[in-house]
Formats: C-alpha cells, sequence, structure tokens
C-alpha cells in the first residue's frame, strides 16, 4: 500500500499540529514497514523537524520539483500533489492538519481522509482574527466536504463537525492521539537537577502546561493558588497577550512571587519538567483533544483539568474535573491532592491505565482500518 500525507505542519511546526503529524507519520511508518509512506512537503531546503522520519526506510519526502511550485504550497497543493499522487499510484492521500487539496479529486483513484482536530475558531471566534476565521472556516469546510472520510480525535470534535458543517455522521471515524512515547520513560535524578537549575524550578509547583492565551483560561489557576499556601504554579507555553492579563491577575491576588512562566522549553527536557511537579491542571475552556493530560497522565502525575468539552475524553476517570469559572473549588480540589498520599496514589495508578488507551500501536492501527475501509468503499464505488 502506498500511503501520502501532507508535511506541511510536519516540516514547520515545532509543536501542536506538527507534532501529532509527525508522531501519526512515524506511528504508521513504524507499525507497517511493508508500505511506502510519501510525506509531501513544501519547502526545497531540508527542515531539521523531518530528521527522525528520514531515517525510516519506508518514508519518503516529496517536493515540487517545477521551478513555479517550489516557493508556494498552495500552488504545489493544487497543481502539483495531486498529479504525483495520481502518477504514484498512491492509494490513499491524509491531510494531517484540517485540510486537502481542493482538487484531490484530479488524483484518480487516491482516496481522501483528513483529520480536523477542533473547530475552535467557530466557537471563540473573538479570538482569532477575521482573515484566519473566514480562511479556516472555508478550508475546513471544504475538506470537511470532498474527504472520503473524516478522522476526528474526540467525540466532542465529532459532534462540532457535524453541528457546524452538517456532515453525515457515518462519514466521520473516531481516532484519539497520543503522546510522544518521551513522557512514558523516566528521567534520571541528574537529568532532573540539570533541568531544574536550567529553569530555576522551584522545590515543589503545580504545572500546566500550553499556550497562555484566552481559551486556555490559565488565570483561573493563579486566582486558585491564593487559597493555597506553600507551593508555586510553573506555567509553560509561548506567550500571547493573555500572558499580561495572567501577571496582572497574579499581582492582584498578591502571587505573582509564586507564579513563574516558562517559554521555549527545550521539548527533549519537558518530560523532567512533568515528572518533578507535585501536580498538573489544564484548566482549559475547550480543545480539540487535550494532550497535555495525557502527557502529565504518562509522567505519573495527579491531574486536574476543566470541564465542558473534550478532557473528560483525554483523563478518563483518571482525573479530577472542575467548573473553569470557579477557582476555589480548584483550589480545593489541589489541596486534597496535595495533602492525602493514598489518593495521589490511586490517581497515579489509575492514570497509568488510562494511557493504554493511547498506545502507538493502537492508533496506527485504528488509522489503518479507517484506510482500508476507504479504498474498498471506493472500488465498490460508495464514495464520492
Amino acid at each position: 500500500m502506498r500511503i501520502a500525507f501532507d508535511g506541511k505542519k510536519a516540516a514547520k511546526n515545532k509543536a501542536g499540529l506538527g507534532n501529532y503529524s509527525r508522531f501519526i507519520i512515524r506511528c504508521m511508518a513504524e507499525r507497517y514497514p511493508d508500505c511506502q509512506f510519501d510525506v509531501y512537503v513544501g519547502a526545497n531546503k531540508d527542515s531539521v523537524l523531518l530528521s527522525s522520519l528520514k531515517r525510516l526506510p519506508n518514508v519518503n519526502i516529496c517536493r515540487p520539483t517545477h521551478p513555479l511550485l517550489k516557493y508556494s504550497y498552495t500552488l504545489w497543493s493544487l497543481f502539483g500533489i495531486p498529479y504525483e499522487l495520481k502518477k504514484r499510484k498512491t492509494d490513499i492521500y491524509h491531510g494531517l492538519s484540517n485540510e486537502l487539496p481542493w482538487n484531490i479529486a484530479r488524483a484518480g483513484d487516491t482516496g481522501s481522509v483528513v483529520t480536523i482536530h477542533d473547530l475552535i475558531f467557530l466557537t471563540f471566534p473573538h479570538t482569532y482574527s477575521w482573515a484566519d476565521r473566514h480562511i479556516y472556516n472555508i478550508k475546513f469546510r471544504k475538506a470537511c466536504r470532498i474527504a472520503d472520510r473524516i478522522i476526528s480525535v474526540s467525540r466532542f470534535t465529532a459532534t462540532e463537525i457535524v453541528k457546524h458543517y452538517f456532515t453525515p455522521k457515518e462519514k466521520i471515524s473516531l481516532a484519539y492521539q497520543g503522546c510522544d512515547w518521551s513522557f512514558r520513560e523516566k528521567c534520571s535524578k541528574g537529568f532532573k537537577d540539570l533541568v531544574r537549575e536550567r529553569y530555576s524550578l522551584p522545590s515543589s509547583y503545580i504545572l500546566s502546561v500550553g499556550t497562555i492565551e484566552e481559551r486556555k483560561n490559565t488565570a483561573l489557576l493563579v486566582k486558585a493558588l491564593q487559597h493555597i499556601d506553600n507551593i508555586d504554579v510553573v506555567l509553560v507555553g509561548k506567550r500571547t497577550r493573555y500572558t499580561e492579563y495572567v501577571e496582572r491577575t497574579a499581582a492582584e491576588c498578591g502571587v505573582s512571587d509564586r507564579v513563574h512562566i516558562l517559554s521555549g522549553v527545550d521539548f527533549k527536557e519537558l518530560p523532567a519538567v512533568y515528572q518533578m511537579a507535585s501536580a498538573f491542571v489544564y484548566p482549559s475552556r475547550i480543545e480539540g483533544f487535550g494532550i497535555p493530560v495525557l502527557e502529565a497522565l504518562c509522567s505519573g502525575i495527579p491531574v486536574i483539568a476543566a470541564s465542558g468539552s473534550c478532557l473528560e475524553e483525554a483523563g478518563g476517570d483518571a482525573a479530577l474535573y472542575v467548573d473553569p469559572d470557579d477557582d476555589r473549588q480548584l483550589a480545593e480540589y489541589l489541596k486534597t491532592v496535595l495533602a492525602d498520599e493514598n489518593m495521589r496514589r490511586d490517581m497515579v495508578a489509575k492514570g497509568y491505565a488510562q494511557v493504554e488507551r493511547f498506545t502507538d500501536a493502537s492508533l496506527a492501527e485504528k488509522i489503518m482500518s479507517i484506510y482500508e475501509d476507504v479504498i474498498a468503499r471506493r472500488r465498490q464505488g460508495q464514495t464520492r
């Protein structure tokens, strides 16, 4: 079987959709060594982000060769990729980041699959620019319409797709995300000490990881901190304008000296940052899935997340869930978790059991079953 991936994000994005793209490509290539995997990237230069994928013998990095297509991924996607898919007799093209080439039908017998991660730009429109909202809406809607199959990363996102785009439920398949294997590996004490010193981490802290933006609701944790003694908060993530609000909130609550904001943490050092934390809090109002919850569960620390979107799917019964507007409830949960050693052990044990639902093998097998079903249905003339 020959499978192709949209590799734009894999080659350019260090986090988010880039991590997801590289994760899926690696999982599939390792699980199915007899298949060929073509990764279509737009840049004409090597990307260090693709180095680990290029070492896999059944992964091929495909770049445009025509001079007019080298410098525009849009043109490459529209005119080059469908031609290449047809020429290579590709069985499946998988758009890993919410979009497909608009003329994918010109790829002949190639089946099309698209992963839709979330529709947050429709739910929280004020957090996106007018241009981004409309571009995303056009791309996502089109992809949902022309794809043979849509992969949703959570039941919550699947419901959103049906709600906003009137997509038939039977066209959507659920395939939960996983997280990088490095979070399952225990860091040595020496490595932890090195990381603690490098980032000046406090001796005891509550951790939260993710871009510090409005929908992530980071200020809830800062507000809860004023009700808890003798512990700090470490926020790891890219700064946005909302970060200023978080810092003002910390000052108003009198906890500025206990709130530490870290941007640019090396991904290889992030597992140590997790493993040294006393607890993990993810107060986000809305997510496509919530990978940081899995990272924390893999790291063996108790997790508290906000209710109301998809985080219950990621955390299952291993985590506690709070109202995203109730800082006192969060504070009470944290005080209990930090003080009750038996409860901590129980949450950690449940966390290890929960993450077994999201292994590389189970995800790869689920996605391959989707590919095989698309191919079978196309042969029977049941798609498009």
